[in-house]
């Protein structure tokens, strides 16, 4: 019999009520109690969300992040956060976000905020996690207290619980170490610690734990792949069945290593990796699980069950009781549940699956295999209709944008002049100072902004209401720029409910959900829109707003668009058609977009591509193909305009160093890069790499609800400008300001100014 099990489960709710618990709390609206007793309601409701399958993942609930869960269960706590009054959930979200509850913070100076720990992608994913910190002097103590008391949660409704862990290797591969000193010199500190947990488990009555090591998936060198065989033939001994759990990518020169490290199971992604079964097959020992990820845990589309039974009815047939199925990854990264879209178009929601109904194509191949098709024939005949309608469907395929597609040339991505020409004539047009600020695009979204968004889809108010309400917004945005002094302005996207969302509804080739919410960081949720079709653009998206607000000021005005790889990135994407493809189709309604723009008399043109890198494969050697598409779509998009039209763009929470040769590629005059969490670390780059345009390390940490003081943004543009000359740095936040409070935001941004205005005074320091 095929055993059925899942690697992890959206934590949010199916109604975000994590997320609206989470900041109720950290506004000093509800208590420690009532969210903690959210969260246990959370966790019951999920486990009987995944009745039926015969071991659920315990431990993946998070009020924050999975990462920085690890970090407290191992005693690993940044030194800064350490000696604080109260809970341990209060210091544990002054690592996240810098402070926690009003309440926890009436210490003042011993327990006021700290800096948060530094964020970025899992991997190739949108979902951002706490960067464990590391020292040579590191001490690792077990707190396996949230662990225990989830199992024992589980184990009392009745629930075969897999308890969930990140495993050693990992841990140590995602993390930084402060002070130059090696990461793998801790695993021997380490691996005692994980040790006890697994012991732990043990005793608690848990007979297999999920050990997490996705870092497989990437390319180790030969200490990595020692560290491996250190790591798991240290443990186990240990009284527990681990499954060690690979995913996002395949195993590639690592398939050996992993196949024969000593555990009692093996999961794979065999959506990505399916080609390399057959030879793990080969290298497993005969007495070893086999967990198969069958189901695309990543996106929205339901599975073709009959083409996987196809192949995986000869593997059951080889392995017996040793197959296990799953998801190919944790649900984490798909919405809840389907069957409340109803406003969905039918035909297109016919075509998708969410967490839920993942699980119910779960136990579908289960009973096939385990009892014969027959046994489920209307589930497979309903299924298999449902991918022939959509391979067949008319809305999915549009010849027109093929044909533009098929007539793309290499000029299209070409600037008319290089950079220092179009520096020249920009500077002449825009008269800046050195050491210009500006912000990333968005600003606070109001209890009016979402009020008249929310009367507005529900018909109370017309779409001339609504716009009169934006327009106030927008002014409002623009007033309190020119008083704090900024030099190029934004008209805050008042507008705007996702930087991708907004987009999709206005491009033909898409569909929106009502509830697909998907976490992207703590309380952030965001709604990827459904790309299932050839993209068009058949209006302007932007203009009119861009030119309201250029109409207030005399001041430049950026306009602000998403660019064409964040799109594609940040939404969920039909796979029926190469990635590139898609992506240039996105690029030339975005090129359309910026030509208006400039022809309505937009000078400063910000494309957003905060998501480039997150599309880079995990394997090195398939990084080039992919920057290659990437890149030239984004200069599809940019390269059409004029030299005096100056083009920026932001990327932010992603490790960039290693790819800063492509982003000089994309030849924007301006890159908005985040650097603040990491104190200035991604500038590292720049010592051996000599970026030739300009560039606004983001100097304020949006995420957090601390206020930058004005001399800590003078000595992090300080940092700039040991490695860029100073009339190449803009002085910018790390990203937009839309979940922050006004009351936040124009004290940050005042000491932002102030800060320029002093390095404009004192530019000896650096000559």
């Amino acid at each position: 019999m095929v055993t059925t099990h899942n690697l992890g489960f959206p934590r949010i709710g199916a109604q975000r009520e994590l997320k609206f618990a989470l900041e109720a709390y950290w506004k000093g609206q509800s208590s420690r109690d009532e969210l903690t007793a959210l969260g246990a309601q959370l966790r019951q409701r999920h486990w009987e969300n995944q009745a039926g399958l015969d071991l659920v993942p315990a431990g993946d609930f998070s009020f924050y992040d999975q990462v920085l869960d690890m970090s407290f269960t191992l005693g690993n706590l940044p030194e800064r956060a350490r000696g604080f009054h109260g809970d341990v959930l209060d210091n544990y979200f002054r690592v996240a976000r810098g402070r926690s509850a009003p309440d926890a913070e009436d210490h003042g100076a011993c327990c006021g905020g700290v800096q948060a720990g530094e964020m970025t992608k899992w991997f190739d994913t949108n979902y951002h996690y706490i960067v464990p910190e590391f020292g040579a002097s590191t001490e690792f103590k077990l707190d396996a207290s949230r662990l225990l008391a989830q199992l024992a949660e589980a184990q009392a409704q009745g629930v075969k619980a897999k308890p969930v862990i990140i495993g050693p290797v990992t841990y140590l591969a995602i993390g930084k170490t402060k002070d130059g000193s090696d990461k793998l010199a801790l695993l021997p500190r380490l691996l005692p610690v994980y040790a006890q947990m697994l012991e732990a488990l043990a005793d608690a009555g848990a007979e297999w734990v999920q050990i997490d090591e996705p870092i497989l998936v990437t390319e180790l060198d030969a200490d990595w792949r020692h560290a491996f065989n250190l790591a798991y033939h240290d443990l186990k001994t240990c009284r527990v069945k681990l499954l060690l759990a690979t995913y996002f990518g395949t195993l590639q020169e690592n398939l050996h290593l992993a196949a024969n490290l000593p555990v009692a199971g093996l999961h794979i992604d065999a959506v990505n990796a399916r080609d390399e079964v057959p030879s793990l097959l080969n290298l497993l020992s005969s007495h070893k699980v086999v967990s198969l990820g069958v189901i695309n845990g990543r996106n929205i589309w339901k599975t073709d069950l009959n083409a996987v039974l196809d192949w995986l009815e000869p593997v059951h047939e080889r392995l017996g009781d040793r197959l296990w199925i799953a998801p190919s990854c944790s649900l984490l990264h798909v919405p809840v549940d389907l069957s409340g879209e109803r406003k969905l178009d039918p035909e297109i929601r016919s075509w998708l699956a969410f967490a839920l109904q993942k699980l119910d194509e779960l136990k579908v191949l289960a009973t096939a295999l385990n009892q014969g098709r027959a046994a489920v024939e209307a589930d497979l005949a309903g299924n298999r209709a449902a991918i022939a309608a959509r391979r067949a469907s008319p809305r999915v395929h549009n010849p027109v944008v093929k044909a533009a597609i098929a007539g793309i040339t290499p000029t299209l991505g070409q600037r008319k002049s290089p950079y220092a020409v179009r520096a020249r004539k920009q500077a002449a047009l825009l008269n800046l100072p050195v050491y210009p600020t500006t912000t990333i695009g968005s600003f606070p979204q109001t209890a009016e902004i979402r009020q008249a968004r929310s009367r507005f889809k529900a018909g109370e108010i017309d779409e001339a209401a609504y716009q009169d309400a934006m327009r106030v917004e927008i002014a409002r945005c623009v007033r309190e720029q020119e008083a704090l002094g900024l030099d190029v302005l934004v008209h805050g996207e008042a507008e705007r409910n996702d930087m991708v969302e907004y987009f999709g509804e206005q491009l033909d080739g898409y569909a929106f959900s009502q509830s697909g919410w998907v976490q992207s960081y703590g309380s952030r949720c965001v709604k990827p829109p459904i790309l299932f079709g050839d993209i068009s653009r058949p209006r302007t998206m932007t203009v009119e707003w861009i030119e309201y607000a250029q109409s207030l000021t005399a001041k430049p005005m950026k306009g602000m668009l998403t660019g064409p790889v964040t799109i594609l990135n940040w939404s969920f994407v039909r796979d029926d058609q190469p990635r590139w493809v898609t992506c240039q189709q996105l690029a030339l309604a975005i090129r359309e977009e910026v030509l208006d723009l400039e022809r309505a008399g937009v000078w400063v043109i910000q494309i957003d591509e905060a998501a480039l890198r997150e599309g880079l494969p995990l394997s090195k050697s398939q990084w080039q193909a992919y920057l290659a598409w990437a890149v030239e779509s984004f200069r599809i998009a940019a390269n059409g305009v004029a030299d005096e039209t100056q083009i920026h763009t932001h990327m932010c929470y992603s490790e960039f160093n290693d790819i800063m040769a492509a982003i000089a590629d994309m030849d924007a005059d301006v890159i908005t890069i985040e650097t603040s969490r990491s104190d200035m670390e991604l500038l590292d780059a720049f010592d051996d790499f000599k970026y030739p345009n300009e560039i606004g390390p983001g100097v304020y940490d949006i995420h957090s609800p601390n206020i930058p003081s004005e001399q800590h943004i003078v000595d992090l543009m300080k940092k700039a400008a040991a490695r860029i000359p100073a009339e190449r740095l803009w002085v910018n936040p790390d990203c937009g300001l839309k979940t922050r409070q006004w009351a936040e935001v124009i004290p940050a941004l005042r000491n932002m100014v102030a800060a320029a205005k002093t390095l404009r005074k004192s530019r000896d320091w650096y000559t």
